[in-house]
């Protein structure tokens, strides 16, 4: 390996154990976060606030766009992370003591604005490194598989006494490696690689990047469809199964995202067109639902197909979104990538807990299921007439 090449390799490591870090932390955080709601408001809490945390997802493509064009990669990383570790800690206590739950689901759109602006900037700093579509996978699978192995040991752990305050110490110093690779960023100007002084006329055009709507509004809606049970898995589970089965579904996740990536590598030599490859993978979220009221292994099994399918999905789309994008774009552009498939999940997680109950959920799985399928189907055969 040229010395180039184990520069590249070395930070890639760098922000993959960075952000595995974070995102243990802030699922470790989360779980415990959702477990206390569903305690004390039933799946209706948990919805309002998995509402609100998508929500400040979605309000975070405009806050990222505008600070990544006045800001370093270094500054943004910074600003969004301390932000964030504040809050997560804030919220947090604010639930425990009984806070009114508008209140606590404002902090919790602000906290998540910062999470999902420092985000966009790890993924733009690891397309910076590797623009391979593999590349950005691997860092999608890992950090799905890491959040739920936070989510597992979140659903073990009694929260009092000492373990309260491990939870607290470990959902907001887990932001501090985070903070650390910051002084190594090399994004700049929404996107561009750190490269010196530019031309006025580059700049300028760098403050309006194109954004693919097509392709954010077919992302949005296969999340609107397919993500509600995903999203909410913590609570279903504690409801349909009890808590003990929060770990066991997390680990089931877990091992699905793990082969993701070998099922985007064996989905890619197939060719197919987005069209019909992206509401393939959301009938892959939903199918598993149908057996998880009945059965504690359908619920592991759907959990499973969960984890392999939304992995897939999210990694393929900001792979094919970053590669897409104009230079100088690339953090503006995988904010809205995330921002749009918040939309469509804040809806979905509103919308899921008033329309049904838990024991409900197969039956609106396989609508929705039957919906995506005929979708796939459909583009398919109008892409065959027209060739």
């Amino acid at each position: 390996m040229t010395p180039g090449g184990r520069r590249r390799a070395g930070r890639l490591r760098e922000l993959m154990v960075s952000g595995l870090v974070d995102s243990f932390g802030l699922s470790l955080g989360w779980t415990v976060f959702n477990l206390v709601a569903v305690d004390r408001g039933g799946l209706a809490l948990a919805g309002l606030f998995n509402a609100a945390m998508l929500i400040g997802v979605v309000l975070s493509a405009p806050v990222t766009g505008r600070l990544a064009r006045h800001l370093h990669g270094r500054k943004l990383l910074l600003l969004a992370g301390g932000t964030e570790g504040v809050l997560r800690v804030a919220t947090l206590a604010a639930l425990l003591a009984g806070w009114d739950g508008k209140l606590v689901a404002a902090g919790i759109v602000v906290m998540h604005i910062a999470a999902y602006a420092g985000f966009a900037a790890m993924r733009a700093e690891v397309a910076a490194v590797d623009a391979r579509p593999q590349a950005m996978t691997r860092y999608a699978l890992s950090i799905a598989a890491v959040e739920a192995a936070g989510a597992g040991v979140a659903a073990l752990l009694p929260l009092r006494g000492h373990f309260q305050l491990a939870v607290f110490l470990v959902y907001g110093l887990s932001l501090v490696p985070t903070i650390l690779t910051a002084r190594r960023a090399r994004v700049r100007d929404s996107g561009g690689v750190d490269a010196g002084p530019e031309p006025a006329r580059t700049r300028a055009r760098r403050r309006r990047p194109r954004l693919p709507w097509p392709v954010l509004a077919g992302g949005g809606f296969v999340t609107l469809l397919a993500a509600g049970p995903t999203l909410l898995s913590v609570a279903l589970a504690s409801e349909l199964h009890g808590h003990t089965a929060v770990a066991g579904a997390a680990i089931a996740f877990s091992a699905g995202c793990l082969l993701s990536s070998s099922a985007v590598s064996l989905v890619d030599r197939l060719l197919l067109p987005i069209q019909v490859t992206w509401p393939l993978w959301g009938v892959g979220m939903l199918v598993g639902w149908l057996l998880a009221p009945a059965h504690l292994l359908g619920l592991f099994f759907a959990q499973f197909l969960s984890g392999l399918s939304m992995t897939a999905f999210e990694g393929g789309m900001d792979a094919r979104i970053a590669r897409d994008a104009a230079p100088g774009t690339v953090t503006t552009v995988l904010a809205w990538s995330a921002s749009t498939r918040a939309l469509g999940g804040a809806v979905a997680v509103r919308l899921l807990p008033a329309l049904v109950a838990a024991p409900a959920i197969g039956l609106t799985s396989g609508v929705a299921a039957a919906t995506l399928t005929a979708a796939a189907l459909s583009a398919f055969v109008k892409l065959r007439t027209a060739r």
